[in-house]
């Protein structure tokens, strides 16, 4: 009789079925783990049922079915509104929440796990489309205590090969999704000026694409430096400094302006550089504008 490829497989339950949370068990599924699901709306589990998953009726049995409970919902308000109840069902369960929030709010629902015996938490940000779940492209991070981490890095594997631990603070997932997705819509705004731009002089946005592509990944190249700059408190104008820069950052607000392309955006950044020589900043690189993002708006340093 073959060996049962399911014995050495750790159960899972997926709790949440949007796009994501479907994918997540699809995940799960696909590299033999038993899994149970749930959702409010059970048509759909439908598909992931006819691929194996056992649905559950209920939200305590969902938990009961496994110790491992991965949560993918709404928000964390919906994570409290599905696991207040329970009570001692949560007991001995090591519950991995992926729903996107703050770092507050992840602390807070780890003070709030810790109310049952044996219960550990773990939170995570997921930095992937649903079809990249399952993949090497799929980048999880994950925080809380490393023990439990490490107990089920193997099945969380299964989600994506970037699975990556940040450390024991609950709030680091949360942080790093939220500086991440600021750096995501920097970029594609920056991009899409850029476009705009351009495309008043009948360029497409295809023609532009690989020239942005090639410019990211010089700046790309830059991070490095300037995070070391960063962490040493030193800002010295290896390439230009930040008054240089402000010169080409009114050429922009000039030059949309001209087109009658919005120039907000280019507006907001020369308002930053203006600040930064107002304090003082004009001969510093630029990495030098740390000092006005760590400060409430409107403070000068």
């Amino acid at each position: 009789m073959p060996k049962n490829p399911d014995a050495s497989r750790t159960p899972v339950t997926v709790v949440g079925l949007g796009l994501m949370g479907q994918a997540l068990a699809g995940a799960f599924l696909r590299a033999g783990h038993p899994t149970t699901v749930w959702n409010r709306t059970p048509q759909k589990a439908d598909q992931l049922v006819a691929d194996g998953a056992q649905l559950a009726d209920s939200v305590a049995s969902a938990v009961t079915a496994s110790r491992l409970v991965v949560l993918c919902v709404t928000d964390y308000d919906a994570v409290h509104g599905l696991l207040d109840p329970l009570g001692d069902v949560l007991d001995g369960r090591v519950l991995v929440n992926l729903t996107s929030g703050t770092s507050q709010a992840a602390r807070e629902t780890a003070e709030w796990a810790a109310r049952w015996q044996d219960t550990v938490y773990l939170d995570g940000a997921i930095m992937a489309s649903p079809a990249a779940i399952g993949t090497a492209d799929a980048l999880i991070l994950y925080s809380g205590p490393k023990p439990a981490f490490d107990r089920y890095e193997s099945a969380l594997a299964s989600l994506g090969a970037g699975k990556t631990y940040l450390g024991a603070d609950h709030g680091l997932s949360s942080l790093y999704d939220v500086a991440l997705l600021g750096l995501m819509w920097s970029v594609l705004n920056g991009f899409l000026q850029g476009a705009a731009l351009l495309g008043t002089a009948g360029v497409e946005a295809a023609t532009f694409a690989p020239f942005a592509q090639q410019g990211l990944g010089t700046v790309g190249d830059w991070l490095s430096g300037y995070a070391r700059q960063i962490d040493e408190g030193s800002y010295p104008a290896l390439d230009a400094t930040i008054g240089t820069h402000l010169a080409a950052m009114e050429h922009l607000v000039h030059e949309s302006e001209a087109l009658g392309v919005n120039a907000e955006l280019p507006r907001l950044v020369k308002a930053l550089g203006d600040q930064a020589v107002a304090d003082g900043r004009g001969d510093d690189g630029y990495a030098a504008l740390i000092e006005l993002f760590r400060k409430p708006a409107g403070r000068s340093t």
